[in-house]
């Protein structure tokens, strides 16, 4: 297949190697052009980590160009996939592949809005999380640090999912079980509470630039902070008829790990793998993103399902007031989405429908 990656940070990078690795073709756009730079000199794309080898994907400066591409893969932070899907949807065509990786906020749903209103229907698919953890080494160089065992996908409309399980593993590899749909997605997604916490309890470390390996400092008392931030995430996907796993099943099912608790199990991968290293600025996608596209998130989707999460609430308070702004305010897709209106069988109807079934 022939797949455009939106996105040329450490994620399409990673991406990018991933799929050549997997007898595809790869190309890469930027939305400022910077990333790509080197790569359109005609420089190749050398990766190692887990994986060691060197892909030589091509550079789409042209979003006009995407409607020739099988599959389009969004590999671009929350904070901007609303202004992406905006340039994107206008050149999308019926029976594309959208996947978004790391869908926070119901994204995919803003996409299939857009397309909606065009009257075409590419399947949308959506990951809970990324593939890979990955980090820029250079220009043209990345390390893939993990590939996950396991992640969950699910597709908009929810009866494409079959289709949508099929490409991914074609693309990526035999690691994916397909979800309900996009707002198990949007509610399986544990990066939000695990990051809150890391934030929260590491602070002076992240403001003054201290190196601090994550799982190292992922102690027994920050990990009492996120179980309880994920049983309020669990509860508010209870009260949408969903099973979503829990935090400790996350890391059992995404990093091969036995049972044990959310702090053995960070003592487990720091001893394994040492790392990845925490964030060293306020500057940090673990509150700028995982805030209002996270844990605002599961707070609107609370109110609407009328469930109760204080710590949620009190974590994204407290998060604001350190940051100096309301962090919530940052959403700019759940303004767009107009969610407010909707009641707990009607977002879920939405979420496995998609807009087409309103037109």
């Amino acid at each position: 297949m022939n797949v455009a990656i939106l996105g040329a940070g450490a994620i399409g990078f990673g991406s990018a190697a991933l799929v050549e690795a997997s007898g595809h073709s790869a190309a890469l756009w930027s939305p400022s052009g910077r990333g790509t730079e080197a790569l359109a000199r005609g420089n190749a794309l050398d990766y190692t980590g887990v994986m060691t080898g060197t892909a030589h994907p091509t550079v789409v400066t042209d979003l006009g160009r995407i409607a020739g591409f099988d599959v389009v893969l969004v590999a671009l932070p929350a904070t901007g996939h609303r202004a992406t899907m905006e340039r994107l949807a206008p050149h999308l065509a019926t029976g594309q592949t959208v996947i978004v990786s790391g869908a926070l906020s119901l994204s995919p749903l803003y996409l299939s809005k857009l397309v909606a209103l065009r009257g075409v229907r590419p399947t949308i698919a959506c990951f809970g999380t990324t593939v890979l953890t990955a980090r820029k080494t250079g220009e043209c160089s990345v390390s893939i640090n993990v590939l996950r065992a396991r992640l969950d996908v699910a597709a908009i409309p929810a009866v494409d999912g079959m289709r949508a399980l099929e490409i991914c593993r074609q693309l990526f590899g035999d690691r994916f079980d397909l979800a309900s749909s996009a707002l198990a997605i949007a509610l399986v997604n544990i990066n939000p509470v695990a990051h809150a916490g890391l934030a929260l309890a590491n602070l002076t470390r992240i403001e003054r630039g201290e190196a601090w390996p994550q799982y190292h400092y992922l102690t027994p008392a920050v990990a009492r902070l996120i179980e309880g931030l994920d049983a309020e995430r669990r509860a508010v996907a209870a009260a949408f008829g969903l099973s979503v796993r829990s935090v400790e099943q996350h890391f059992e099912h995404s990093f091969d790990l036995p049972h044990a608790s959310l702090a053995e199990h960070a003592a487990l991968l720091h001893a394994r793998r040492g790392g990845p290293p925490g964030p060293t600025t306020l500057e940090t996608r673990f509150v700028l993103e995982d805030a209002p596209f996270g844990l605002a998130f599961t707070a609107t989707a609370a109110r609407i399902a009328g469930v109760a999460v204080p710590l949620t609430d009190a974590c994204l308070e407290i998060l604001s007031a350190l940051w100096g702004r309301p962090l919530a305010a940052d959403n700019d897709l759940l303004p767009a989405l107009d969610l407010g209106s909707l009641e707990a069988a009607a977002l879920v109807q939405l979420c496995a429908e998609g807009f087409h079934a309103r037109q």
